[in-house]
């Protein structure tokens, strides 16, 4: 019934600067770019190879979600990684801070956590 995970929808603060971030920083492919005037607001459907996709929104006035401490809602965002230090050192050379490299307890995997302009909490997991 359920087979993967098509899209993540995020609304950013600043349209272009998180456009730039998704596309250029993290290699999402713009897919589709609509400006909706009725709501002031853009819509960009950017997808990785896989055909996962992020739709990202531009909605004036939006309330900023609070991150930390854990608050309810949606924790973090996680993208799968075959070399960590690698995707590391790509985002540092975006001046992109990850924090320090940990390993999963239960699966022995490593992870780090990094940020979207907007304070999102996303997560390399290497498989």
């Amino acid at each position: 019934m359920f087979n993967a995970i098509h899209h993540v929808a995020i609304i950013c603060n600043d349209y272009p600067t998180s456009k730039a971030f998704y596309q250029q920083v993290l290699g999402f492919e713009v897919v589709a770019e609509n400006y909706r005037a009725e709501r002031d607001s853009y819509k960009c459907d950017l997808a990785l190879a896989d055909g996962t996709q992020i739709e990202l929104f531009s909605f004036p006035g939006a309330p900023v979600r609070p991150s930390r401490p854990e608050a309810q809602g949606l924790r973090h965002l996680a993208f799968k990684v075959t070399d960590i230090d690698a995707a590391i050192k790509h985002l540092a050379d975006h001046q992109v801070e990850c924090e320090p490299v940990r390993v999963d307890p239960y699966t022995q995997r490593r992870f780090t956590f990094f940020n979207d302009p907007d304070g999102l909490p996303l997560e390399l997991y290497e498989i």
